[in-house]
């Protein structure tokens, strides 16, 4: 890790933080809290979904790394709070054998930031990123899933 990769993450390290919405202090949840949050968000997704999710990896990551921001153009690594890695349902074949599963990765320090900023539960906020890579998977675009979640009204 270059010295300006981390940069910023710091001040998320603490086992406490004061939100700034709510202005109470809350623990800092860990990677397995985290991972905690996105199996509960998948047991709560409809069963004719859920199955189509068995060769799908979930992982928890700090944050996303330069090659992953730069693929992505994104220069911050506190802006990028999840990632779908992988072919698409909709791409899958019977000749793509061979290939590594695909992959949903949640950073950690992103979420962190969100949740402190925004006061937005965190099961929410975790539930709401796993959905939105879950879309992914079965081959929908962010624009997709925007027009998905305006179609919805607010929660």
């Amino acid at each position: 890790m270059t010295p300006a990769a981390g940069r910023g993450l710091e001040q998320y390290r603490p086992r406490w933080h004061k939100r700034a919405v709510t202005g109470k202090d809350e623990a800092a949840p860990d990677a397995a809290e985290i991972e905690r949050l996105a199996r509960a968000a998948v047991a709560r997704l409809p069963a004719e979904f859920a199955a189509h999710l068995d060769g799908v990896l979930f992982r928890v990551e700090e944050r996303a790394d330069r090659e992953t921001l730069d693929a992505l153009d994104i220069a911050d690594p506190l802006d990028l709070s999840g990632l779908y890695y992988g072919r698409p349902l909709d791409e899958q074949s019977i000749w793509s054998s061979g290939e590594l599963p695909p992959v949903i990765t949640l950073y950690r320090a992103a979420l962190i930031r969100e949740w402190i900023e925004t006061g937005v539960d965190l099961g929410a906020l975790v539930t709401h990123v796993v959905v939105h890579e879950v879309g992914h998977h079965f081959g929908l675009s962010d624009e997709d899933m925007d027009a998905i979640e305006s179609e919805d009204g607010p929660d």
